[in-house]
């Protein structure tokens, strides 16, 4: 059989189909897993055979090729490989979820039929019980219908079935095949091996049917769930929560696993632009549209685009819909590309130095610094606070940072099981704290900033901070820091924008050193930016309490503080 995944790969990277950034990455990794095999080995075999059940047994159910069989495109069999090839010594799936976010017309219902009947008559699975899930009966039934049509144009399968008004049988295996929907009365006692999720990013308080799916599959070995959606407008429900994990899930790759961030059985595959701005390019069209042409008419699309150009009003829906870009009010800020900075650094108080270590270079010896910036973000609930000093040394623009973060003891179990956050991770290597209960005290962020200035003897004249901080916390710190040293941070785009787009381009360029900080590298892959007509910019959290940037707003109101006294500053050191 050809390598479909290697064949898809080397069109990627040679530029014979255009996608984006987060499909490369991710087909990245996956090539990687094929190269260097660890715990699960590709097994061609597996991969094949749900191959051929598709193109041999499904049928095309509508249009000039109903009744022919399904044709799919090479982005499909890259993706059906991945998603049954990867398997452990034991023969179980690496993958469990597959999260596909492709424009609409590209023929997701129908992939997502044939992969439930792949799951219903040919997975090898004792009574499978297939489920085509949505929060609403009718869009529930879509998927299942084209299954049933697919069955009845394919007289192997037909042979092989029931199809009733309200289920599908396979009475040769005890499987069952039904749809589901959030209001239907058999939701308790489900023992689902796969599920199709239609269209997730429609979902309205999704997160409980989700749930109860995925409750449902502790008793199978290796079940599939198939979220297949575009994009959609309903903000932080279910649709997000899979984003932001297909998001962590690809900075893992990126990062080569380093950040702790698990989650080997969930398949991202995102297609979609890369800035909203490339909706008038065709050459980028294909980003979010990898049937743009052999399924999705190319000219239907143009039209369409040319009377968005017209027409603003059309313009989110099309955006949202075909080019796959979520209607929210922010942007990511910065690529993890550009984020990254593995530089390092150690000070040496006794020796008078600091020991800057780039990643591809030789160390160098510095100075050690003697005085700093503060900045600090306080947690206005139960969750993650965070302090920053910022630094400079003579004979050196770089910009280096010392990070502290705190959490309540109380919530560290929760995140750490429930978020999948490695917050005991980052405690066991003294990157977080803990403070007893289920609130940070206010306290303990001022030990900190003198914990820096007497035990490592860097000096602190100013600390920016949120102006809606805590009144008796600014007070004693003044106490201990001198009444000029705490300066508030407005936090709104008059105060904020150029700071951080100057921020942005340092970090882009490498020159702040936060010494390979993974809750630092977090915060920043998180934060995203609101932008007004003007161009001004901030920085866009959102409600969700896993998606912290609390590491982003510390540094960058110590950021604001040393572009307001960057001169006193430099004439210090």
């Amino acid at each position: 059989m050809t390598d479909y995944i290697r064949e898809y790969w080397q069109q990627i990277e040679t530029g014979q189909v255009t996608v984006g950034k987060k499909i490369r990455d991710v087909y990245a990794g996956i090539v990687k897993d094929l190269d260097e095999p660890g715990e699960y080995i590709y097994d061609e075999r597996r991969a094949g055979h749900a191959l051929r059940f598709i193109t041999q047994f499904c049928r095309q159910s509508k249009g000039r090729d109903g009744g022919k069989p399904i044709r799919l495109l090479l982005w499909q069999k890259a993706m059906i490989c991945t998603m049954f090839g990867f398997v452990d010594l034991e023969g179980m799936r690496k993958y469990r979820e597959l999260f596909l976010v492709v424009g609409r017309k590209c023929g997701k219902t129908t992939l997502a039929s044939g992969l439930g009947l792949y799951m219903l008559y040919a997975d090898g699975e004792n009574g499978p019980e297939i489920y085509s899930v949505a929060t609403t009966r009718d869009q529930a039934k879509l998927s299942w219908e084209e299954a049933k049509r697919m069955i009845n144009k394919s007289p192997a399968l037909k042979k092989k079935a029931r199809t009733l008004v309200g289920e599908i049988l396979t009475d040769f295996n005890d499987g069952k095949f039904r749809p589901l929907a959030a209001d239907s009365n058999t939701l308790d006692g489900l023992n689902p091996s796969g599920a199709i999720m239609d269209e997730v990013a429609a979902w309205k308080n999704g997160q409980a049917l989700y749930d109860v799916i995925i409750d449902g599959e502790t008793a199978r070995e290796q079940p599939m769930n198939i979220m297949i959606t575009t994009a959609g407008t309903v903000r932080e429900d279910v649709f997000d929560t899979l984003y932001e994990r297909a998001e962590n899930k690809i900075n893992s790759l990126l990062s080569g696993g380093k950040e702790g961030f698990e989650d080997e059985h969930f398949l991202p595959l995102i297609y979609e632009l890369d800035n909203r701005k490339e909706w008038t390019d065709p050459a980028m069209w294909i980003k979010a549209n990898p049937s743009l042409g052999p399924v999705k008419n190319v000219e239907a699309l143009r039209y369409k685009v040319e009377k968005a150009k017209q027409n603003p009003m059309l313009v989110k829906n099309l955006l949202c819909k075909d080019f796959n870009i979520r209607e929210t009010s922010s942007e990511a800020w910065l690529t993890f590309e550009q984020l990254n900075n593995e530089d390092t650094y150690t000070l040496d108080r006794e020796a008078g130095k600091l020991t800057w270590k780039p990643k591809d270079e030789e160390e160098r010896i510095l100075p050690y610094p003697r005085y700093g910036i503060g900045g600090c973000d306080l947690s206005t609930t139960t969750d993650l606070t965070a302090a920053k000093v910022i630094f400079r040394v003579q004979g050196c623009d770089r910009l280096f940072a010392l990070s502290m973060y705190w959490i309540p003891e109380d919530l560290v179990e929760k995140k750490v099981n429930e978020d999948k956050i490695p917050y005991d991770r980052w405690i066991e290597r003294g990157l977080v704290r803990t403070c007893p209960g289920n609130a940070v005290h206010y306290r303990v962020v001022k030990d900190w900033f003198i914990e820096i200035q007497q035990e490592k003897d860097i000096y602190i004249p100013w600390i920016g901070y949120d102006s809606w901080s805590a009144k008796y916390f600014v007070e004693d710190m003044q106490r201990f820091f001198g009444e000029q040293s705490m300066i508030p941070v407005h936090q709104g785009k008059k105060t904020l924008s150029d700071p951080m787009k100057r921020l942005g381009n340092d970090l882009e360029a490498h020159r702040v050193i936060y010494n390979n900080n993974p809750i630092d590298k977090w915060c920043l892959a998180n934060t995203a930016y609101e932008e007004d007509k003007n161009g001004n910019i901030q920085p866009h959290k959102t409600s969700k309490s896993t998606r912290r940037i609390d590491g982003t707003a510390a540094l960058l109101d110590a950021f604001v503080i040393y572009q307001d006294k960057q001169q006193d500053y430099l004439n210090m050191i």
